[in-house]
């Protein structure tokens, strides 16, 4: 390539053909001899005359510079002009591409995926082998180098994760000598980094990418008041505006923006203080903060329990002096719980429960009406707390079961385990003679881990019925064994008991710091901070779900409990999240905690390079291809020049006047009804096009729609497909005749088509068409055995459709070998039965063919339930969209899916080809027989 500045040429040798402009130039203005003078008598008779299209001696200056011109562009556009040329040194020994691969890389990811890409390209045309490693998920053992080609395929999937890059170096000491090394940094500087950057100095050179965009960083919410705060900081950058949206579900469970509040850095400044002021209503419903259109875990703040208040209802009986409030056994509950949630007192329970408590307080209440009691049942089964305490009306209350109770001890629905009549006092029949103490908390419990106080005693408690589920229920005791605390599940909610009073009446545990505590744990009190270590010891902790590096939660039910002990250092701050311990939300015994991806601690300091070390900003300009403008310069040049040369021959008016007569000559009757035929129809005849059919579930359809995407995208670059963007379709309206292949997610609403509908559908079906039913069930259809609510619907869909006898695909069935050779179609589930059209009866293999002679036309329908569209999904930058399994084997599946779809479109679009026998050599070949 020949370089001017800024310019360059990728064939300059055509560049000597501008040399010849001026003979060009030469040729265009000569003018021939002058004619020899003969006079003649008869020329008298044509003076006087005139020519009416004289024609000009030369050609003129400007036109003969525009057909100069014309030329020039068209030899520069030959010759491969390129602004900005990036100059490429092929370099030699092995590549070894180092990605930090970092919450911090996601705010840039697809730029930085670009750059190893074209590292790639160059390694490649250098026949250099390269080996890919993330810090954040180090190789265990040597590094593997291999083909340009094998990590090219392997590009989509990576991506950042949520935590910071892990400090192993054990896979260093295996690296030959003489590689050279490119670090993909996420700009920040690591500790870590010191010893892995010393040992890849030493092996070969070292380059660095590191884009110049600033990082961002948003610790964790915190609460005072009616006040939530949060601190947005970043590593440099100019005066820039953002906005910190506050997102959550509204009453109708859908997600959305319940606040937002603007954010101005100055130039220079590395840290702004945001302040949200929201009532509790709103501020309980928040499930994150986010920092709107920056992408990452860095830019998210997930919330927990420790940012809700609770609504704690408490059932009352009104004093009528100070004295006998202060004997309330409500009281002491009232006075621990004024300043950490949001206490709402009413003699009326149904008018507690009309304001949605999360917790409803009874004290001493022995027993309730069936209504009452129908409607804390109800209240129980969506997720309610009921937190009772014993007194002498309800340690009494066996007593008078008999006279009309509506429960009597052993089958009240509101208590946790059945009580005996009466209670055990100090002095009593069943005396102690000294005050109990409390036994240490079973490691089940959630108030594992709270020191007993010395001076906690219990003079008097009710008692428990003797059984087979009171040691599973009993979460706190005595020194000798007697519950003293309680609990059971009913529905979604808990019933727990303090088998004392809520007052000092028969303890002094209301009086101590360990029974503001207690409630804490059961998540009665809103916490407002994040609980201690000493707190934290004892306890297990499942993840429910876990953020990714671009700020997505993904269910985590396959992963883990981590303990107590392991999460204390993480949410203190002094251990970073890692692969163990990932950001995301931990679901304790009673409430959950949010580990997020930065925090306060978390340190925004810029990345400081050895002295010499190439580092490239990312801010180059990029390489632009110029020959394509200067070939459209030569068209329009020489355009003009047409024009020129009839306007001085005086043809121009002739010449417009036929083009207007040809344009509204092709304006016919048939073109102007053509117009009026739908964009879409058009669009879809245009090329083939995959449609998914509307299930009423918008996250449904989008999801197969963004699945389809990922097929076309598939087939695009590994068949000769060429589909176009998927449509969503519905049945009731749309032409089905246009799109050969319908995705039909089913779901248990899906509605029910109407007889018109499903003539529309039967014609379809009959005339090529295929349709692939997922219910999207497989795992769970697995675990219950039995047939599940999508599985129900579809076959009420499908009672309306012509559809042939089914059967399990067969391992000769033609859909295993169109494109791929497949023996399993795995979605984002495996493990579901694939059903096609089943064979004839009678059909037998044919002699001397490895397959039978089936299906010699298209299957119309195809039923599974592995939920395809999932594992198919991608964004709009083309990255997968869900996640598929774990690590390398989620990612083969997601393969294993795809070949799936390809060979189902192909068999849609090519049907028994495959069946025939010129390809049972090459088939046999490939089957190693």
């Amino acid at each position: 390539m020949l370089s001017f500045g800024a310019l360059g040429f990728t064939a300059p040798v055509l560049l000597f053909a501008l040399a010849a402009l001026p003979i060009l130039w030469w040729l265009l203005r000569a003018v021939p001899p002058a004619p020899v003078r003969r006079r003649f008598p008869g020329i008298a008779l044509l003076l006087g005359l005139r020519e009416r299209d004289p024609e000009s001696q030369r050609t003129p200056w400007w036109l003969l510079a525009l057909r100069v011109g014309a030329l020039a562009a068209l030899i520069l556009a030959l010759a491969g002009p390129v602004l900005n040329p990036q100059r490429v040194v092929p370099g030699q020994g092995p590549l070894l591409v180092v990605m930090d691969a970092s919450w911090a890389s996601a705010r840039d990811w697809p730029r930085r995926i670009e750059r190893v890409s074209r590292a790639l390209d160059v390694a490649q045309q250098a026949a250099r082998p390269v080996a890919v490693v993330a810090l954040t998920a180090p190789p265990v053992g040597a590094v593997e180098f291999r083909a340009p080609e094998h990590w090219r395929e392997r590009l989509p999937g990576l991506t950042p994760r949520a935590f910071a890059p892990q400090a192993a170096t054990d896979w260093l000491d295996a690296l030959p000598e003489g590689i050279e090394t490119l670090w993909i940094s996420d700009g920040l500087a690591r500790d870590s980094r010191g010893a892995l950057l010393a040992a890849l100095s030493d092996l070969g050179p070292l380059q660095v990418f590191e884009p110049a965009t600033p990082v961002l960083a948003l610790a964790p919410a915190s609460f005072s008041g009616d006040t939530v705060s949060l601190t947005l900081r970043r590593s440099q950058g100019p005066a820039q505006d953002l906005t910190l949206l506050a997102i959550g579900r509204d009453p109708a469970g859908i997600e959305r923006d319940l606040a937002r509040q603007p954010v101005a850095f100055a130039a220079g400044e590395r840290a702004v203080d945001i302040e949200f002021t929201l009532p509790p209503e709103l501020r309980n419903r928040i499930t994150r903060f986010q920092v709107a259109g920056q992408r990452g875990a860095g830019a998210i703040s997930l919330a927990d329990d420790s940012l809700r208040r609770r609504k704690v209802a408490l059932l009352t009986v009104r004093a009528n002096s100070e004295a006998l409030a202060l004997l309330s056994p409500l009281h002491y509950i009232r006075e621990a719980l004024a300043d950490s949630a949001d206490v709402i007192e009413s003699a009326s329970l149904d008018d507690l429960l009309l304001a949605g408590p999360d917790v409803l307080v009874l004290a001493d209440q022995p027993g309730m009406t069936e209504a009452e009691v129908e409607a804390v049942t109800e209240w129980l089964n969506e997720g309610g707390l009921l937190l009772r305490f014993a007194g002498p009306r309800l340690a009494g209350a066996g007593l008078n079961a008999a006279a009309g109770s509506v429960a009597t001890r052993g089958e009240d629905p509101l208590l946790p385990v059945p009580l005996r009549a009466g209670g055990r006092t100090v002095g009593g029949a069943m005396s102690w003679g000294d005050p109990r103490s409390l036994a240490p908390f079973p490691d089940d419990s959630p108030f594992t881990g709270l020191p007993v106080p010395g001076d906690v005693g219990i003079r008097a408690q009710v008692l428990a019925e003797p059984g087979p589920d009171l040691a599973a229920r009993t979460i706190a005791a005595l020194a000798d064994g007697t519950p003293l605390v309680t609990r059971v599940s009913r529905g979604a909610g808990q019933v727990v008991l303090f088998h004392v009073t809520a007052n000092a009446e028969w303890s002094n545990l209301p009086l101590s710091g360990l029974f503001v505590e207690m409630l804490d744990r059961l998540a009665v009190s809103t916490r407002g901070s994040l609980p201690q270590a000493r707190e934290l010891s004892g306890t297990t902790w499942q993840p429910e779900e876990l953020l990714d590096g671009f700020g997505l939660l993904h269910r985590a039910d396959d992963r883990a409990a981590v303990s107590g002990e392991a999460l204390a250092p993480v949410l203190a701050g002094t251990t970073p999240p890692n692969a163990d311990l990932p950001p995301g939300l931990y679901a304790g015994a009673a409430f959950r905690l949010a580990v997020n991806a930065t925090n306060a601690q978390t340190q925004l300091t810029l990345a400081d390079w050895p002295a010499g070390t190439p580092i490239e900003s990312g801010f180059a300009q990029p390489e632009l291809p110029l020959a394509g403008y200067l070939l459209a310069l030569a068209a329009a040049l020489m355009m003009l020049d047409a024009l020129a040369t009839l306007a001085l021959g005086g043809r121009l008016l002739r010449a417009a006047g036929v083009a207007v007569a040809l344009g509204l000559a092709g304006t016919t009757p048939q073109l102007a009804q053509a117009q009026e035929v739908s964009p879409r129809i058009l669009e879809a005849t245009e090329s083939v096009v995959l449609a998914t059919v509307a299930s009423g579930d918008a996250q449904v359809d989008a999801t197969a729609l963004a699945g389809l995407q990922g097929l076309s995208q598939a087939l695009f670059l590994r068949s000769s497909v060429e589909p176009a963007a998927p449509m969503t379709v519905d049945i009731e309206r749309d032409e089905l005749a246009l799109y050969p292949f319908l995705y039909w997610p089913v779901i248990e609403t899906s509605p029910i088509l109407s007889s018109d509908a499903y003539a529309r559908l039967n014609r379809y079906l009959r005339s090529g068409g295929m349709i692939l039913f997922d219910t999207r069930d497989a795992e769970i259809s697995r675990l219950t055995g039995g047939t599940t609510p999508a599985g129900r619907r579809l076959q009420r869909i499908a009672a309306g459709l012509d559809i042939p006898p089914l059967e399990p695909v067969p391992a000769d069935h033609v859909l295993t070998r169109t494109f791929y050779l497949l023996a399993d179609f795995p979605g984002r589930y495996r493990g579901g039965t694939l059903w096609v059209e089943a064979a004839p009866p009678g059909a037998e293999r044919a002699e001397g063919m490895p397959f039978r002679n089936l299906n010699d036309g298209v299957t119309p329908v195809v039923v599974g339930s592995n939920d395809w569209a999932s594992a198919w999904a991608v964004d709009e930058t083309g990255m997968p969209l869900l996640p598929v399994g774990r690590g390398t084997t989620g990612e083969r599946q997601r393969e294993m899916a795809l070949r799936f779809g390809i060979n189902l479109i192909m068999h849609v679009l090519s049907g028994n080809y495959k069946s025939d026998q010129v390809h049972v050599p090459a088939l046999l070949e490939r089957l190693g027989q």
